[in-house]
């Protein structure tokens, strides 16, 4: 690889371990990164770092000269990712091969717990890998055996990786949980690629008055904080919704030699555009991945980063410290919520010091956040000229909806989430979602027909020519699961009959019968009320409606003042508490 910085490890001040020095030789890490050239001198001198890196330049660090026990954990390192996690692990196994008296566990999601306190338990562990989920319900699991407290008491080194990602994820209670647990006596390494107002409050938590680092790009100058590689081409199209997915396929069709990462807003949109692109884009590999995949994911990382061409079709949950060798495009469909995470997804191409390129679709209406993204995220942008030899393929994905309900569904599924992600979008004077053509993006989604959802209520969309066939009458192509539908199917016109006739059946009672029905309802409603302790009884009942009867003959003249007064004393037991108080 290219040397990233004027400093080898030999230069370092503290020496380090022979072992690691030999690991390093064959992994063909010559030189030190900015961030380990700055971060490690600190670190090896007991000191914490709160590190901010350019997006290529994460590192991770062993140190080698420590000796634990079975079961002492002396390093931690946690990640938002279970596939950053896995990355990181793999690498420390290269390490480790070196110490056979260390031994390391990787505790992330998709796994069975159980079998993760097993492991712990039966063969230990020095440094731990993990997960923030993960790693606090190991904490709690002290009826199974694991003393998980115990273990990092004389914890010495810890990690958090992608700290600002870690709280963009919702894991700031668990970190919290987790640091509850850890001595306060250990060197914390803090790396994140942006600074956040919860991030330092995170570094208040869990750093001892640390050393900041901020590491820019050799040869750029103090004023401009360039956010991407130099080494990184960046450009943006401008299509129209109904275009885009066609640019797309005919962009993916001319690079099928190249390994390529296309991101998209929502988990659904990963869903309905992958699988279409496994059917439109021949004699390529296409692998799909999101958040809410489970225990897929593993599985589905490890097959893309062994391959040499291929494309993997994603969320944000790979825009962040993920390392995936020789990739040669990052192209964001969908622009990312926040400015941020599109300068991290451009990062997971052109790493250390190595080409790459990236591509941004964008519609007409949003070609100002090319100006924005040069602003705020100092990331400027080319503009590619048209995609050429661009086939409309929107008919054969047509096709497969009405060959599969499945496909059917996670259209409809895509569309209103990629509106309900659009009208969140951080950057909301550029992506309004009042501008959006509903008509032109359902076209450009090859729906069918329009679904029903609050932001179409009331609308009417002229442009948009919806299918002359029935999509009730679409089928499943799995067997059982259209069986599944069919069953629902009677359920729900059984039950909508029942509640029909029901109506009808009360429509078309005597009127008389209806009145019967109300007064009975009426009494049962009274009895209820007496039950449950109404501080009015039957007798009291009876003679406040006398009362009001009589005041309201009083009242049209049918009955004088002193009649009022004869009748009103009868029925009170020869007083006019009642009748007076009616009146006033």
């Amino acid at each position: 690889m290219d040397n990233t910085t004027d400093g080898t490890w030999d230069s370092l001040q503290v020496k380090l371990n022979d072992g690691i020095l030999q690991t390093l030789r064959e992994l063909k890490f010559t030189h030190m990164t900015p961030v380990q050239s700055a971060c490690i001198p600190l670190f090896m001198s007991n000191k914490d770092v709160a590190a901010e890196a350019v997006t290529w330049t994460e590192g991770s660090m062993l140190r080698g000269d420590s000796e634990s026990c079975f079961m002492q954990v002396g390093a931690l390192v946690i990640t938002p990712t279970r596939e950053l996690a896995l990355q990181i692990s793999e690498v420390m196994q290269h390490f480790i091969q070196k110490f056979p008296q260390f031994r390391q566990i990787l505790l992330i999601g998709g796994s069975n717990p159980i079998e993760d306190v097993e492991k712990f338990k039966d063969q230990g562990a020095n440094i731990v890998i993990a997960t923030p989920g993960r790693l606090e319900d190991m904490f709690r699991r002290k009826g199974d055996g694991l003393d998980l407290a115990s273990s990092v008491k004389s914890l010495d080194v810890l990690v958090l990786d992608e700290a600002d990602r870690l709280l963009d994820m919702g894991f700031e209670a668990s970190l919290n949980t987790i640091l509850s647990f850890l001595p306060k006596q250990r060197r914390t390494g803090l790396f994140s690629a942006t600074q956040t107002q919860e991030l330092e409050k995170l570094v208040r938590a869990g750093l001892r008055n640390p050393v900041r680092i901020t590491v820019k790009e050799k040869g750029v100058a103090a004023t401009v904080v360039q956010k991407t590689p130099s080494r990184l081409s960046n450009y943006y199209t401008i299509c129209r919704a109904e275009d885009k997915f066609n640019n797309l396929v005919a962009f993916l069709r001319q690079h099928k030699h190249e390994k390529l990462l296309v991101f998209f807003s929502t988990c659904a949109c990963v869903e309905y555009y992958g699988r279409a692109l496994e059917t439109l884009v021949k004699k390529v590999t296409v692998h799909c991945i999101h958040g809410k995949m489970k225990n897929k994911r593993n599985k589905i990382f490890a097959d893309f980063r062994a391959l040499k061409s291929g494309i993997l079709v994603c969320t944000d949950v790979m825009a962040r410290g993920i390392d995936i060798p020789d990739v040669n495009w990052v192209l964001q469909y969908d622009p990312p919520s926040s400015a941020s995470a599109f300068v991290h997804r451009c990062g997971r191409t052109a790493r250390i010091g190595n080409q790459g390129n990236a591509l941004v679709f964008l519609l007409p209406m949003e070609e100002s956040y090319v100006n924005f993204l040069s602003i705020n995220q100092k990331c400027p942008l080319q503009k590619m000229a048209p995609v050429s030899d661009v086939v409309d393929v929107l008919p054969k994905l047509k096709a497969l909806a009405l060959a599969d309900r499945a496909m059917f569904d996670r259209g409809m599924r895509a569309f209103v989430s990629n509106v309900q992600a659009y009208a969140k979008h951080e950057c909301s004077l550029i992506f309004r979602i009042k501008d959006l053509d509903f008509a032109s993006l359902a076209h450009g989604f090859a729906l069918l027909r329009l679904p029903k959802m609050p932001e179409l209520r009331g609308k009417k969309f002229p442009d948009f020519v919806e299918t002359t066939v029935d999509t009730d009458k679409i089928r499943y192509k799995d067997k059982n699961r259209e069986k599944q539908r069919q069953k629902m199917l009677v359920e729900l016109k059984e039950k909508n009959q029942t509640s029909l006739l029901k109506k009808t059946l009360m429509k078309n009672k005597a009127w008389s019968k209806q009145k019967t029905k109300k007064e009975r309802r009426k009494k049962t409603a009274a009895k209820r009320r007496h039950d449950e302790g109404s501080d009015v009884d039957d007798e009291d009942t009876e003679e406040l409606l006398n009362d009001t009867r009589l005041l309201k003959k009083l009242k049209k003249g049918q009955i004088s003042e002193d009649d009022f007064e004869k009748v009103s004393a009868l029925y009170c037991g020869g007083t006019q508490e009642t009748s007076a108080h009616l009146i006033y």
